[in-house]
This record gives C-alpha cells, sequence and structure tokens, in this order.
C-alpha cells in the first residue's frame, strides 16, 4: 500500500479527513506521519487521536526558509512516502525543496485557482463579487499556487454570504475533492503531459475531463 505524509500549520480538518479515509478503508493509503510546523497546531492532537506519528518541524527555530526546508526533508524522507500533501500547510516552500519532491507534493487551495492564489480567498472572492467560488487540488510547482489543476470544486456565492458561509460551503468540498486526488494519485492514474495533468480514464469510464469540476447546487 502507498503511503502519504502531511503537512499541516493549524487544525488540520483536510489531515482529519485523509486520515479517516484511510483508517475506514475508503481510501488506499497509510498515513505514515503528519509533521506540523508549529507546536502549538491543533492538527497534532487530531493525528495523536488517530494513532499517527506526528512531528513538529518548528520554523522559528531555523535561521531561514532554506534550514527549515532541509529539516523538513529529513523529517519526510525518514518515512520514504509515496506522496506528501499540504493540508493547510502555512510555509512558502524553497525552489529546491518543491524539486525534491517534483510530481509527488500536492496542495490544496481555497479557490478556483487561477482565481485568488495567496490568502484571505472568501473575502477576495466576495468583494470581487464571484457568482462562483470554490477549491482545488494541484501539483506544487516554485510559483505560489499555480501548479497543474489535478481537480476543483465549485460552490454557488449566495446572497447575503459572509465568508465564514462561504468558506463552510468550500470546506466540505476541499475534503471531498482531495480525498479523490490523493486516490488517483496512489491508483497511478495522474501524469503530467504539459504542464496540465491527465487523468487516465481507463478504471472507470469517467469523462475524461483535465481538472474535473463538480458544481455543487442552491
Amino acid at each position: 500500500m502507498k503511503s502519504i505524509v502531511i503537512l499541516i500549520s493549524g487544525r488540520g480538518s483536510n489531515m482529519v479527513s485523509l486520515a479517516d479515509a484511510a483508517a475506514n478503508g475508503s481510501l488506499p493509503v497509510r498515513v505514515a506521519s503528519v509533521l506540523s510546523s508549529r507546536p502549538d497546531a491543533a492538527g497534532l492532537a487530531a493525528a495523536a487521536a488517530r494513532g499517527i506519528p506526528a512531528r513538529v518541524v518548528d520554523h522559528r527555530r531555523h535561521a531561514d526558509r532554506e534550514a527549515f526546508d532541509a529539516a523538513l526533508a529529513r523529517a519526510i524522507d525518514d518515512c520514504s512516502p509515496d506522496l506528501v500533501v499540504l493540508a493547510g500547510f502555512m510555509r512558502i516552500l524553497s525552489d529546491g525543496f518543491v524539486a525534491r519532491y517534483a510530481g509527488r507534493l500536492l496542495n490544496i487551495h481555497p479557490s478556483l485557482l487561477p482565481a485568488f492564489p495567496g490568502l484571505h480567498t472568501h473575502r477576495r472572492a466576495l468583494e470581487a463579487g464571484v457568482r462562483l467560488h470554490g477549491c482545488t487540488v494541484h501539483f506544487v510547482t516554485p510559483a505560489l499556487d499555480h501548479g497543474p489543476i489535478v481537480i476543483q470544486a465549485a460552490v454557488p456565492v449566495i446572497d447575503g454570504d459572509d465568508k465564514e458561509r462561504l468558506a463552510a460551503r468550500v470546506l466540505a468540498q476541499e475534503h471531498r475533492i482531495y480525498r479523490q486526488a490523493v486516490r488517483w494519485f496512489v491508483e497511478g492514474r495522474l501524469a503530467i503531459v504539459g504542464g496540465r495533468v491527465v487523468l487516465d480514464m481507463e478504471q472507470d469510464g469517467a469523462s475524461g475531463l483535465i481538472s474535473p469540476r463538480a458544481v455543487e447546487r442552491r
């Protein structure tokens, strides 16, 4: 069975979703470890409660980004994972780190990329007046939030929404599509061709779209 390491910085909502799916057998992976950049991350307790080895690689204890990334890479490599999953990991990674795990480093971002890269996506979506918002799973590249897209899910922006209500609807979709993206990866169904993700459709005869998008109805 393929193994994954999950990187967190906070509550680890997507980490919990992936770990629980792995535990109940609906996601065919083993969560080898959870690594946090912050010692006070709530996700550490959630991992421990599930019997998952968890470690802290505290970014504040390292002189610069490269030193932190080197320590993080050592912790990851101790587990020899097939895939590294960023789940609310709030550190910008160096080009060298990204290159080290190229093609096996996934991130989830709370917007329909390329719209609203970076922080405060829900507030920015409301300010922009978009009618659809959502989330994206993508491979990580040195360009922040611009790697090849694996899958997206859209939710409607409803009149009267505030950022909390919008964020809650997006988060439900994050859990769903991250599990799907990880499943596709460990099943060997993803390839990056010409900077785009191609999904092998032979196993289930799905539609063949690059970056399939599921739209939640109002």
